[in-house]
């Protein structure tokens, strides 16, 4: 019998947990739920391993604990509290249900998978199903932290605050202070929660009291007046007398998402999961505004100007204000406008082309409707690719002149090497990079790998820790290369792993997945830089440990002057491992040692076997004339030794190993007579993990 025989009909169970969560005092499981699932206890400095729980198998995700809320608000809800046992017996009986869905939505995996069929047809994949893709839809891992909700809400809603104040008394400013204090307030009632109930028998412990808080309570907290706080709290709770009717499926608009603050008494609320407050301000308003049909088409504008505004800044921050363009248009020869990039980027032989949108998934879609999965895509992440394509391809044709926003012309890029397409959603976008792998339909280019597909918050949590030109630039060069080979369940795993370990996979791995809880350094991290966290601002990382070293400080060097074939030398000693860094730095600093006692030109070659390239390294203060001829000689021959596509060089100072000059030679290897007579006598270059046996000549 096969799996999806042996599972009961999604909607029986899912009939089954409405009636669990309408039991008496049911309301007290959720609030413990809540809290063994999502609160995270450390002493000290928080540490990784303080998340781990996070990441657990058995930990109920948010969209499972939204589901349990939805179906009790369909009911009165009965606030006495259970005894322990039946507590117990509600806990167990959720957790079966849940796992039975789960089991359930995978069902039309499994009765589609035939491990014969998969194998003779390579294009087999039931991926591309509308029903299977329900399943990653919903368990899709959350793209955003819960402050940057927060704190970009007033960024998106900024312009359209004469709107709030009109219709809903508040402003967003007033909105993300509310919401930051009831997050605060409920930190608070957590401590003092688990104090209480250490002197309280069995039978009258609850978590509920640390979800519960009053209008009062944030009003003294926030400094707002009562009135405003009110009005806040009122627009983000379920109204009364609501029953959340229209949630009679999984995937149907459940009000507790939208409306996530229960109203218990004139002033008295209970709130879950903070998480659920600030999505709600982060998405909710856009929603109120698209209601009145008057100001819809203004609300959907600003929408979108959020997001090249916020991918402006972001990226300004990295590369310079003055290496970033907004709104840029492309015009042929004949005046005639024929592109449109929202973000332009230019850094040496580099470019990164912005295209923003702000489709979501609709509620159709987290149903399992094929054709609407797809329309949503071809909406929201195919027409922005196509769009960045054809305006890719014609960058650096002097045939086309680019002007800014303000209509200001920006020097046409020549010679790029690469450029990159960024495609950027600006809200959360379910299994956003699961689905373009299964529907993005590729144009191959020479100098475009594969789109980059992610969202404000990604690109918000990489500018934040990737801040200086080349260490983001190589990452979204090996992010992109690695598209077919590389699955996580959302792109802030795949940043965290970078971050700890150097993005780089091995040829002949011809797939590699990554677990969720590899995010736990990314997300503490953050934490740590957003909410004062007391802990590592950055993971125990290569990239930061490369900073102190020889070849780091060249790196910095590079990026202040990005010349083509330097980005190149850049790039490829950010692909190198921590042992291989600290061995070239060492021999780097011997060459520059020797050459202050003897004031003579010193050398290291160094051969990078599976990369098919190497690094020759001169140290003299020789006129750069005489110095580049002699490096050059030097590279070309080694280059031919052995057999290489490419061969870096550089030139440093001995006094304080400084880049003096760098080049680049890349072209297929030829047999040459005359190099084989020249180059006979010429030792091998040392290997990477044998350097440091190797002697430095």
């Amino acid at each position: 019998m096969t799996r999806s025989q042996n599972t009961r009909p999604e909607q029986r169970i899912f009939e089954d947990l409405a009636t669990l969560c309408s039991s008496p005092g049911y309301v007290h499981a959720i609030a413990y739920l809540c809290f063994r699932d999502n609160m995270i206890r450390y002493s000290g400095e928080m540490k990784p391993d303080d998340m781990n729980h996070l990441f657990s198998a058995t930990r109920l995700i948010r969209t499972e604990t939204s589901t349990l809320i939805g179906l009790l608000l369909k009911n009165d809800i009965d606030y006495n509290l259970p005894a322990p046992d039946v507590m117990q017996e509600y806990v167990a009986r959720t957790e079966a249900l849940l796992e039975e869905i789960h089991h359930s939505m995978s069902a039309p995996f499994w009765s589609r998978f035939d491990p014969k069929h998969a194998i003779e047809n390579k294009d087999f994949n039931p991926f591309t199903i509308g029903a299977v893709l329900r399943e990653p839809i919903f368990y899709g891992g959350e793209s955003a932290y819960s402050f940057q909700y927060r704190d970009l809400s007033p960024q998106k809603y900024e312009k359209d605050d004469m709107w709030l104040k009109a219709n809903k008394g508040f402003s967003i400013r007033d909105a993300r202070e509310v919401a930051y204090a009831v997050g605060r307030v409920q930190d608070e009632k957590s401590v003092t929660t688990l104090t209480e109930m250490k002197s309280k028998s069995p039978e009258q412990r609850t978590f509920l009291p640390k979800n519960t808080f009053t209008t009062a309570e944030i009003v003294k907290y926030t400094g707002l007046n009562m009135t405003t706080v009110k009005k806040v709290l009122t627009a983000f709770a379920v109204p009364e007398g609501e029953k959340n009717e229209q949630f009679q499926a999984l995937h149907d608009f459940n009000i507790a998402n939208a409306l996530p603050l229960i109203r218990i008494a004139e002033d008295t609320y209970i709130l879950f999961h903070i998480y659920s407050l600030v999505e709600a301000l982060y998405e909710s308003p856009f929603y109120w505004m698209i209601g009145d049909k008057a100001y819809m088409n203004t609300a959907m504008r600003h929408r979108g100007l959020f997001t090249e505004k916020f991918s402006v800044e972001r990226l300004g921050l990295v590369f310079g204000k003055d290496k970033v363009y907004p709104n840029v248009d492309i015009f042929a020869s004949d005046g005639n406008k024929v592109g449109e990039i929202d973000v332009l980027v230019l850094f040496g032989n580099r470019a990164i082309v912005l295209q923003a949108k702000s489709k979501r998934l609709t509620i159709e879609s987290r149903k399992g409707n094929d054709l609407q999965i797809r329309d949503d895509f071809k909406k929201s992440i195919q027409d922005s690719y196509d769009q960045a394509h054809r305006c890719a391809t014609l960058l650096g044709d002097s045939n086309y002149m680019l002007k800014d926003g303000r209509s200001k012309q920006i020097p046409t890029p020549t010679g790029l090497k690469d450029v990159y397409i960024l495609c950027i959603v600006s809200d959360h976008y379910p299994a956003l990079s699961f689905q373009a792998r299964q529907f993005l339909e590729l144009k191959e280019t020479k100098v475009m790998s594969p789109p980059f597909i992610l969202d404000v918050f990604m690109l918000d949590a990489m500018t934040e820790m990737l801040s200086s030109p080349l260490h983001l630039l190589s990452y979204v060069d090996r992010r992109t290369k690695y598209t077919e080979r590389l699955i996580a369940s959302h792109e802030l795993t795949i940043l965290s792993y970078h971050l700890k370990e150097n993005l780089w996979l091995s040829e002949e791995y011809n797939m590699v997945h990554l677990g969720d809880d590899i995010s736990a350094d990314l997300e503490l991290a953050m934490l740590v830089r957003r909410e004062g966290i007391p802990g590592k601002s950055t993971p125990d990382e290569i990239l930061t440990r490369l900073v102190s070293t020889t070849l780091g400080r060249i790196v910095k060097e590079i990026e202040n002057r990005p010349d083509p074939a330097t980005i190149d030398l850049g790039y490829m000693i950010l692909t190198l491992g921590e042992k291989t860094v600290i061995e070239v730095s060492n021999g780097i600093d011997e060459l520059a040692r020797r050459a202050r006692i003897d004031g003579k030109n010193h050398d290291l070659t160094i051969y990078l076997e599976p990369a098919s390239t190497g690094l020759t390294i001169h140290c003299n203060h020789a006129p750069v004339g005489i110095a580049r001829v002699s490096l050059q000689r030097h590279c070309y021959a080694r280059k031919y030794t052995q057999r290489a596509q490419t061969w870096f060089g550089v030139c440093v100072r001995p006094s304080d190993t400084t880049l003096r000059f760098g080049l680049k030679l890349d072209y297929a290897w030829e047999p040459n007579e005359e190099m084989d007579t020249l180059t006979q006598q010429m030792a091998k270059p040392g290997k990477i993990p044998n350097l440091q046996k190797a002697s430095v000549p």
